[in-house]
């Protein structure tokens, strides 16, 4: 039976109903934030088995392009599912959304390598990239809506803040069982087949999460809006070419969702960027640090959620955000120091300096990996970028060929070198670390990451990050559902969630390595999520309303 408007007005302890609710909603949920997360846990994977040559920049790129499409197509999926679901009802279409996910995840576990089926396989995974984007894009405002418009007034942040919780936990989850097969067989074993198995998986996942979620009823809200004949007929025309609805998307998107996105993005997958591109940390220490710190922050979405319900959202987000971008630089200095010292003290002490006529130098702004680079100034500027070196650019001629210092000595750059490999080896005998260098952390496994003072004071950062996260991401459900009225809920809140989340926050990384291969400077790329941040806790506290009282059956 479907939870009456009567008993949702009451704050009382959590029904059964209520309960179960709750439990189905986020329990699919985790189930396809564990599917989108496999790309990114895997990339070097993936990358090894889809990508053909041995150009690794080449292979990073393809990754990062790879999981940047995926939050492209968000919004689209947001749009085209967040009007079936204003039309059709919220529990069947992120029941077919979450099929779409789940197939689409266990495609890529048997798909084919290059060596097999040639080009055919990275256009495929990219494919199945496509479709996992689509099919969150319309999963999250469902389940939302779904847990929110079955949940008692005065309580919604907390009762959304358990879906809030999905995100993070299916990043712990992909984490642990990638953990679990690389400390159960050998390196070569899970890089010829082991990495597949999380993919595989997910087929008994999906199972699962279909069974439990066809258990349950339609939301009251819905219900009672079908019964009334107020549906809207036009969910997209209402909800954005009126200035009206549109006006509280542009609201929701500046003031809400891209602050929100990018400080979860940086405290969830710009860190483990950070430590395992930037600082040379081994993939399986960064993510048993990474798994340590969400395992001990996940809780603080629930503390967060609750207290939205108390003093409300606004202030938690916009405090998350203002927090966030006043200690990035900081936090990311320490990690960078405790992690690789030797890194952090060449950064200090060498000096590289470019010296290349302006005009052969190009903007290395490249966020979804498309541009190829040949010219000497940005070959050399990215190759210095991706191996954590600091550089400067100073003009030279006009004509005047490219030219390399390392404290102060010239570089002898041979015509065979096409890559800056001599300018690589160059920083590397001054003083910067060579791969595998004894003082880079390496604890891999969890005894010894938890005997290990250094790791640990590196998940004691990384909770500090976690905990920003949690402070934007708890209220935020909440938020959005309070925003728009119930005929056009599902589309309304889909959409600047998914562009929030989906292109501010889904295209940081690799946004922030172009940032960082352009300027020379391996913490530069941090000014983006502070400066997105930033924009939020002004046009929050400007124009973001206050949403904790609305009466969501009222709100039509």
């Amino acid at each position: 039976m479907s939870v009456s408007t009567t008993a949702r007005a009451k704050a009382g302890p959590m029904t059964k109903e209520e309960r179960k609710v709750i439990i189905a909603s986020s329990a699919g949920t985790v189930f396809e934030w564990y599917d989108f997360y496999l790309a990114g846990s895997l990339a070097a994977n993936i990358a090894a088995t889809f990508v053909p040559g041995t150009n690794d920049t080449a292979k990073f790129i393809f990754v990062l392009f790879g999981f940047a499409a995926g939050f492209a197509v968000r919004p689209f999926g947001a749009l085209f599912f967040g009007r079936l679901g204003d039309l059709i009802g919220r529990k069947y279409t992120f029941l077919v959304t979450m099929t779409l996910m789940g197939i689409s995840t266990f495609l890529v576990g048997l798909l084919p390598s290059y060596d097999a089926i040639g080009y055919a396989a990275p256009v495929i995974f990219i494919a199945c990239r496509l479709l996992q984007g689509l099919a969150l894009g319309g999963e999250y405002g469902g389940a939302a809506t779904y847990v929110a418009e079955h949940s008692p007034h005065g309580r919604r942040g907390f009762y959304t803040s358990w879906i809030q919780t999905t995100a993070t936990v299916g990043l712990f989850l992909s984490l642990l069982v990638i953990l679990t097969l690389r400390l159960s067989m050998s390196p070569e074993s899970f890089a010829a087949w082991g990495w597949r198995v999380p993919f595989l998986l997910s087929i008994i996942l999906l199972g699962f999460s279909i069974w439990i979620r066809l258990q349950l009823n339609e939301s009251p809200a819905f219900q009672k809006m079908k019964a009334e004949g107020s549906r809207s007929k036009a969910p997209l025309t209402e909800a954005f070419g009126r200035w009206s609805n549109a006006k509280i998307a542009l609201i929701a998107l500046f003031g809400g969702t891209a602050g929100q996105a990018v400080v979860w993005y940086t405290g969830q997958f710009y860190a483990l960027f950070f430590l395992t591109q930037t600082l040379k940390v081994d993939g399986t220490t960064a993510n048993l640090m990474i798994a340590a710190s969400l395992l001990i922050g996940t809780p603080f979405f629930i503390l967060f959620g609750w207290m939205s319900d108390k003093i409300g959202r606004k202030p938690i987000l916009i405090a998350g955000c203002l927090i966030a971008a006043a200690t990035y630089f900081p936090l990311f200095e320490n990690i960078a120091r405790i992690a690789n010292p030797k890194l952090m003290s060449a950064t200090e002490s060498v000096t590289i300096d470019i010296k290349a006529d302006p005009a052969s130098c190009g903007t290395l702004f490249d966020p979804v990996g498309v541009r190829v680079f040949t010219r000497p100034c940005d070959v050399f500027r990215r190759t210095l970028a991706t191996n954590a070196m600091h550089y400067k650019l100073t003009p030279a001629e006009a004509g005047a060929p490219i030219s390399v210092t390392v404290n102060g000595t010239d570089v002898a750059i041979p015509d065979t070198d096409k890559t800056g490999a001599s300018v690589v080896a160059a920083a590397q005998a001054a003083g910067y670390p060579v791969k595998g260098d004894t003082s880079i952390l390496t604890a891999p496994s969890i005894s010894q990451v938890l005997s290990n003072e250094r790791s640990l004071s590196i998940i004691g950062l990384l909770f500090i990050l976690v905990l920003y996260v949690t402070m934007v991401y708890g209220p935020i459900a909440a938020l959005l559902v309070e925003l728009f009225p119930t005929r056009i809920r599902y589309t309304g809140m889909s959409l600047p969630y998914h562009i929030g989340n989906g292109w501010f926050g889904g295209f940081l990384p690799p946004t922030a390595f172009a940032i960082v291969a352009a300027s020379g400077n391996i913490f530069s790329g941090l000014w983006y999520p502070i400066i997105i941040a930033l924009m939020t806790v002004v046009v929050g506290l400007l124009f973001l309303p206050e949403t904790k009282n609305r009466d969501l059956d009222n709100w039509h």
